[in-house]
């Protein structure tokens, strides 16, 4: 079953926590869960001064900048796996450095027969 792994931190903080993780070790981290036949994608996102909102109402375009709500944490990158269950997606993002100092939203991906 697909999940997809939801990073989220403080944009502002995350890198300079004492347990922020390095980009070298996340890409290790990456590297082994790509070995064990699990990862099927996953990249770290830009900065969410970045992000562009799109919204249609009654046949309307608004096009914002920025996110689409302040939070506290933003979201950072993904990881896309392949496990057997929500159990073992728990487990594999536990293992995700960026856990740390943020969360890991575990999502199962909807199928859809197109």
């Amino acid at each position: 079953m697909k999940y997809l792994c939801l990073v989220y931190s403080d944009e502002e903080t995350r890198c300079s926590l004492p347990d922020s993780p390095k980009d070298g070790e996340c890409m290790a981290h990456a590297e082994g869960l790509k070995q064990s036949g699990c990862l099927i994608d996953g990249h770290p996102l830009e900065s969410v001064r970045t992000a562009t909102t799109v919204r249609m109402r009654a046949g309307k375009l608004s096009v914002t900048d920025g996110p689409f709500a302040e939070t506290k944490e933003q979201l950072a990158g993904f990881y896309m796996i392949d496990v057997p269950d929500l159990d073992e997606a728990i487990k594999v993002a536990a293992t995700i450095p960026s856990a740390r100092v943020g969360s890991i939203e575990v999502r199962p991906v909807r199928q859809l027969d197109i």
